[in-house]
């Protein structure tokens, strides 16, 4: 069986696809599987599940006091396999687990990609992984369960690096709008547009995914007019928590957004 990820996009032409993201634990321990069916149900395309990290270096705020809410409630790897796995057989839809690399290590990587296979995930971003350490630890491992390790790109990274990473990876390569940290942002200047144009006319294996500051109509159109499709993290898990972990209210909530 084909892995979900390169299914999805083999299957979605029309470069419309929305991938959300969530810190598993937060507002509630128990709250990761009622999140996940929500947002299957509402047409979200692939879920990024958050493994919270005592110190994650590339998020905002946001999502910084959302793994601390999430570490506090008690969520950890074993637990956030035991509730995914609990719901397998429900979710259709690719799940990507985001993550920082000690949590992983310390899990085992082996024992990573087998917990990850039999919870029904698809496939892991790991921000903090070095390149040479993906291909020679991480990728062989991943290999053999058939599961995605997706990397990601900013506009400081050089276009031998991108074609790199395009030939050594497969699944999507996740575009980051900026080199600063996760956030929502207003718009994207001409500085970001040009970077996705320049991504865009490289025409690349792997298809594309745009996050970081997306949150209203204008980030979203202009990720999706540039790339597959749109990621978006921050926004989402602050609608989350002001609906106390409700996720068709956030969802709600995030589609008026999305259409301001």
């Amino acid at each position: 069986m084909e892995n979900k990820i390169n299914t999805l996009f083999a299957n979605s032409s029309d470069k419309k696809l929305l991938s959300l993201y969530f810190c598993a634990g937060c507002p509630t321990l128990e709250g990761t599987a009622d999140v996940i069916l929500a947002m299957q149900r509402r047409g979200i395309a692939m879920i990024e599940v958050g493994i919270p990290f005592s110190d994650p270096l590339a998020d905002g705020p946001v999502i910084q006091s959302a793994a601390t809410q999430a570490l506090k409630n008690g969520m950890n790897l074993k637990t956030l396999f035991s509730q995914l796995t609990a719901i397998k057989d429900q979710v259709e839809i690719p799940l990507l687990l985001m993550g920082y690399l000690n949590p992983i290590l310390h899990y085992g990587i082996e024992a990573f990609c087998q917990s990850c296979v039999e919870a029904g995930v698809s496939g892991a971003i790991i921000p903090d992984l070095p390149f040479d350490d993906y291909l020679n630890i991480v990728k062989p491992v991943a290999d053999r369960y058939d599961l995605r390790i997706i990397m990601l790109i900013t506009p400081e990274t050089s276009e031998e690096r991108i074609r790199f990473i395009d030939d050594h990876t497969d699944g999507f390569i996740y575009m980051v709008s900026s080199a600063s940290i996760t956030g929502t942002q207003k718009s994207f200047d001409e500085q970001k547009q040009a970077y996705f144009r320049r991504i865009d006319g490289m025409h690349l294996r792997n298809p594309r995914m745009i996050g970081f500051g997306i949150s209203n109509a204008q980030t979203l159109k202009a990720a999706q007019d540039n790339a597959a499709g749109a990621i978006i993290g921050s926004k989402f898990v602050t609608l989350l928590n002001e609906a106390n972990g409700d996720a068709d209210k956030a969802l709600d909530n995030l589609f008026a957004a999305l259409e301001s």
